[in-house]
């Protein structure tokens, strides 16, 4: 051994020797892993704990019974979260206790003496927090939601029991408050039963209502005054609005009208730690009323005397995730359950709004056409005939009518201007007679973004020498011009005016009251200081021209949702819609009916059978897995199977929407409609065959979606 070795076989220097100790004490030491409880004594009281686990698996949608170790038996009580042992098999099994699986999360519903599994059990692994956060409320509006929608009680669950945080469960939640005194009418007054609305809710009653809110900035206010009516009874509230501005202006009133500390805001923008501690206070009982987004519609809020939902046709309120539910129907279930009051509202009105009046499961709560007309902007139309006269349309794209209004309104105040789509020229139209131009080879639609070379937007393929099948001309227009696009014409024309955008990448809560130009993509229109002075709906034929059942209704939706943020006409406020004046939601516009126009589509869509008359699920996948399914679902006899159809093949690399196919493969899509009364028995055929497919066989590549708020 060389002298080198037999020095490195010296001790270590006693410094070295306690900076070693010093690290290995700083240490993290590793976790164990939950215990099998191997020979440990069971709990002598109710031995037996119900679980559910968290597989989203539809064959796996029903409790699983654990037994409780005595050292867990204070901890383990009902609605805490649980780890359990999941997947063992019946080989597993020493000492008469099921043991392996891989661990998962749960809760735990309830304790039992026995339990109806006759084998061994498994023992609970862990009670991860002592704190309960699944009541039987919850759990019971979980389930009903998990039935309704063809999906698993653990996927409900997920949305409806927020991420836990320890640091926000260690911290106490404030005493609640005593209830308020009932408010004063305020605005309600506007409305002809308002302020009986508000004194049934004060009572302790549970009035149903649909309300079609007047344009203006009182609708947040007025939202308000309900929820403290309602807490004035002793009662919680809960508010569901579409997206973090709305939750914003109604958070505001409610601090205005109720005071600090009295409501628990719960938006994403809050981060998972803060809005986990809202959560808790409500659970908790030491906060009465919630506002928030779509997830806030599980709020388990105590004693529950009210829920709001706030422009329910937004599609915001339609949840992504599994079994992707919708805030509206989720809202009517807590209201028939708990016996609730219940507010629908918005400037606009649904077909499913009208339907509930329609049934008279809700009473109608609007305004007399007096008062409307004092409210509501002076709505001009623009159409094709128009147009076509117009030297300024063909020059610039917007008609005189839309200049002369844009100048008028920027001597008093900043102007509107909503466009359909974001982007630079995304779709092109010959300039003549207006036929989409599109690709010879491929028959895609021809763009040129960033004013580049013209050229295919499906295959790529330029077309430089484009001229129109139909008519030969060789000048080509935008069917759809963008915010940008938009904002910079404008910016040339009006040069010492300043123009703002809002849209997809920057959202504007709010513009001053000075004269400025701000163009806007739908939904994404900041509210002005004293309200807008004018404002112009551009491209109105391409929202209606969708291919949706919904694109009237949705195309007034959006105007009446920008023309509710301009002055009213005594004040001197201007709307001007570029579409055709004779189609149906263009006139409902200009009178300002949404009700009207929502009748009349329900009437239409019951003669045709479509939702919301009828219930309906869309049943996608590869053409030969759809097939099979809908042969071998035991669908209700009065079912009917529209399809399948093919669904458009999403590109390698291009945008994807929830629920598309993976790029480039082919599915269909089949629609199984069934009258009313028997949507119930549709979603669990569809729930029944899922399961039954997915036990048999693994994976299972058809989605079934109950109520598709897009059915083309």
């Amino acid at each position: 051994m060389s002298s080198e070795n037999e020095r490195s076989e010296e001790p270590a220097e006693p410094e070295q020797l306690a900076l070693i100790r010093e690290t290995v004490r700083k240490a993290k030491v590793p976790r164990a892993k939950p215990r099998t409880w191997r020979g440990a004594a069971l709990a002598k009281e109710l031995p037996v704990a119900r679980v559910v686990v968290d597989k989203g698996s539809l064959h796996l949608d029903q409790f699983f019974d654990y037994a409780v170790p005595e050292e867990l038996d204070e901890t383990a009580r009902p609605g805490v979260r649980v780890r359990v042992r999941f997947g063992a098999g019946a080989h597993q099994v020493k000492n008469g206790r099921r043991e392996g699986g891989r661990l998962i999360d749960g809760f735990l519903v309830e304790r039992r003496a026995t339990s109806d599994y006759s084998g061994p059990l498994a023992a609970l692994a862990d009670v991860v927090s002592p704190e309960p956060v699944l009541g039987p409320e919850l759990l019971g509006l979980a389930r009903a939601v998990a039935d309704r929608y063809a999906g698993s009680l653990a996927d409900v669950l997920t949305l409806a029991v927020p991420p836990r945080s320890a640091r926000a469960e260690g911290r106490l939640s404030p005493e609640p408050l005593p209830p308020p005194n009932a408010p004063e009418p305020g605005s309600w007054t506007r409305y002809e039963r308002g302020p009986a609305f508000l004194d049934s809710l004060a009572s302790g009653g549970a009035p149903r209502a649909v309300w079609n809110a007047l344009p203006g900035p009182y609708w947040a206010e007025e939202i308000a005054r309900a929820v403290a009516a309602t807490l004035a009874s002793g009662r919680g509230a809960l508010v569901v609005v579409p997206d973090g501005r709305a939750a914003g202006r109604v958070d505001a009133a409610l601090t205005t009208v109720l005071g600090e500390g009295r409501h628990a805001l719960l938006t994403a923008e809050a981060g998972p730690e803060k809005r986990y501690e809202q959560w808790l206070a409500v659970r908790r009982g030491a906060v009465r009323a919630v506002v928030g987004t779509r997830a806030a519609m599980f709020a388990p809020v105590r004693d529950l005397g009210l829920v709001v939902i706030w422009d329910d046709g937004d599609g915001s309120h339609s949840e992504l995730h599994a079994p992707q539910p919708h805030a509206r129907e989720v809202l009517l279930l807590r209201a028939a359950h708990d016996r609730c009051a219940f507010l629908l509202g918005g400037t606009g009105c649904t077909v499913e709004a009208a339907q509930l009046v329609e049934s008279g499961w809700a009473k109608a709560l609007n305004a007399g056409r007096e008062q409307v007309r004092r409210a509501a902007p002076l709505i001009r139309t623009v159409g094709d005939g128009e147009l076509a006269r117009d030297e300024a349309a063909r020059a610039a794209r917007l008609p005189s009518l839309a200049w002369q209004t844009v100048r008028e309104g920027l001597k008093t105040g900043p102007v509107l201007v909503q466009v359909p789509r974001r982007g630079y020229v995304p779709r092109l139209a010959c300039e003549r007679c207006r036929t989409p131009a599109r690709c010879r080879h491929c028959a895609g639609p021809l763009e040129a973004p960033e004013q580049r070379e013209l050229h295919c937007g499906w295959c790529g393929r330029g077309a430089p020498d484009w001229h129109c099948l139909a008519c030969g001309s060789t000048r080509l227009r935008a069917q759809v011009v963008g915010a940008r696009r938009t904002a910079e014409e404008l910016g040339r024309a009006f040069p010492a005016v300043p123009v703002r955008t809002s849209g997809r990448d920057h959202v504007l809560d709010s513009v001053p009251g000075r004269p400025a130009l701000v163009v806007s993509t739908p939904g994404a229109e900041p509210v002005a200081e004293g309200g807008y002075a004018a404002a112009l709906l551009l491209d109105g034929w391409a929202m209606l021209g969708r291919p949706d059942l919904r694109a009237g209704e949705e195309a007034l939706r959006r105007w009446i949702d920008a023309a509710s943020l301009v002055r009213g006409q005594a004040e001197g406020g201007t709307v001007v819609v570029v579409a055709e004046p004779t189609l149906r939601p263009v006139q409902a516009l200009v009178r300002w009916d949404p009700v009207g126009h929502a009748q009349r589509e329900l009437a239409e869509r019951a003669e045709l059978g479509f939702p919301p008359v009828s219930r309906m699920a869309a049943v996608t996948g590869p053409p030969e897995a759809v097939e099979g399914f809908l042969a071998a679902a035991g669908l209700p006899p009065d079912a009917e199977v529209l399809g399948p159809v093919p669904l458009p093949v999403v590109r390698p690399g291009g945008p994807r929407r929830p629920g598309d196919p993976p790029p480039g493969e082919q599915w269909d899509r089949a629609l199984v409609r069934v009258p009313p009364g028997s949507g119930a028995a549709l979603a669990a055929a569809l729930k029944q065959a899922r399961a039954g497919r997915l036990a048999r066989g693994g994976g299972d590549p058809v989605r079934i979606r109950i109520d598709p708020p897009d059915i083309g």
